[in-house]
């Protein structure tokens, strides 16, 4: 009989502990970074469907201001991991990988067929062969511009060279509008100058030797990036103590006809007030020098299951879900960005279906943004450097020493 009880308390003990990973397995935790109230609705109305079609599954989500899931993602991947995160492709995807924090979906690309979908993304979602990131959407970057302030400056048409875009920042500063807003307290804001006027003037294989440390700062090629950035910044062609403002405060600017003009993500126009969103206008960057061929910014935006994910199963069935061409072209409209579903339709929204014209026709590369095509120590001190450039423009030399002093550190180069 004391066996029988034993027999009977251990099996009782082992239901116990099944239907405690049971429901443990049905419960999917998902982090989401977000910026602004139109993607977290779009993320929103994707979960909703995702729980529609999975009533089996109970979804725990944390939505978290962009700025501030940067700096607690390593924690979490660290510790008490979701099942699933928004991140980025590319070198910031490589980072967590090489470290062991994302899990391996080379499986998860073959089954879901992947490999032909995402084929243009494979490489951004790889390391050393194996892929850590399911891609979900991408976007532009170009000139943002209020077309009824262009008319009132006498501006013809959008600047195709820098002659032209210099001219037209001529025109509005003589208007008494601030040509161009910037939030530059948000240090990446100020990185995608650094992009444009780099690929603009030096090309897109030189960027990316920059990129993985095989450039010196102190080189020429380098300093004429800065010192072409300088010319906008003594003209004052920039708003007014740009450190001051982070990107959402920034817009304000532009919505309120007090600047023309700013450089940024099409992702942002979804959020743009209709009345606004009426006026406003977007054109490629312009170019600089005809030997250049031209290369564009096209982040990728991903999705990850952490390595100490609990709920890998079902991780797995939402990125299966989030990976169909439907959902992933709604993604896109949602967030003012591209699928990155290659069987997705294209966007229906005027600024991004400009950018898709313009990121379908780039011939000259396309880099993932400063921050997330360098290793992450290297690109956190390239932008503090570019926020103290912007503070003191005439302190470039000492910058770019610091900076060299830097890449040398990282890169254990001599």
């Amino acid at each position: 009989m004391k066996r029988i009880m034993q027999a009977g308390l251990l099996s009782a003990a082992m239901l116990a502990a099944t239907a405690s990973v049971s429901v443990q397995a049905g419960t999917l935790a998902v982090n989401i970074a977000f910026k602004g109230a139109s993607q977290r609705t779009v993320w929103q109305s994707t979960l909703d469907e995702f729980k529609k079609a999975n009533p089996d599954v109970e979804l725990k989500v944390a939505f978290v201001d962009e700025e501030a899931y940067k700096i607690q993602l390593p924690n979490w991947l660290s510790s008490q991991a979701p099942d699933i995160v928004t991140w980025h492709n590319g070198e910031r995807m490589a980072y967590y990988a090489s470290r062991g924090l994302f899990e391996d979906l080379s499986g998860d690309w073959a089954k879901n067929n992947w490999n032909d979908t995402y084929a243009s993304s494979k490489e951004a979602s790889s390391y050393k062969g194996k892929q850590y990131a399911m891609p979900t959407v991408y976007y532009s970057w170009g000139m943002f511009y209020r077309k009824d302030l262009f008319t009132k400056a006498g501006i013809a048409g959008e600047p195709k060279t820098w002659a032209e875009f210099m001219d037209a920042n001529k025109k509005l500063k003589a208007a008494g509008i601030s040509p161009i807003a910037v939030g530059g307290r948000d240090a990446w804001t100020l990185a995608g100058w650094f992009d444009y006027l780099d690929l603009r003037i030096n090309g897109y294989a030189f960027h990316q030797q920059l990129m993985n440390g095989e450039i010196a700062y102190t080189d020429p090629r380098v300093k004429k990036v800065y010192t072409t950035w300088k010319t906008l910044l003594d003209n004052k062609y920039f708003i007014d103590n740009p450190l001051s403002y982070d990107l959402d405060a920034a817009q304000p600017f532009v919505f309120q006809g007090k600047a023309a003009m700013m450089l940024m993500g099409t992702f942002i126009a979804k959020g743009f007030p209709p009345k606004q969103a009426a006026v406003m206008g977007y054109f490629q960057f312009p170019s600089m020098d005809p030997a250049i061929v031209g290369a564009e910014e096209g982040p990728i935006e991903s999705l990850h299951i952490p390595s100490r994910a609990k709920n890998k199963v079902d991780a797995r069935r939402f990125l299966a879900f989030v990976g169909t061409p439907a959902i992933s072209a709604k993604l896109a409209e949602g967030l003012g960005s591209l699928p990155a579903n290659s069987k997705s339709a294209p966007p229906e929204e005027p600024i991004s279906r400009i950018g898709f014209d313009i990121l379908s026709n780039t011939k000259g590369g396309i880099a993932q943004f400063y921050d997330r095509d360098m290793t992450k120590e290297m690109a956190d001190e390239g932008m503090k450097g570019m926020q103290k450039f912007i503070n003191d423009p005439n302190a470039l030399d000492e910058i770019l020493a610091q900076l060299e002093r830097t890449r040398k550190r990282i890169y254990k180069k001599s």
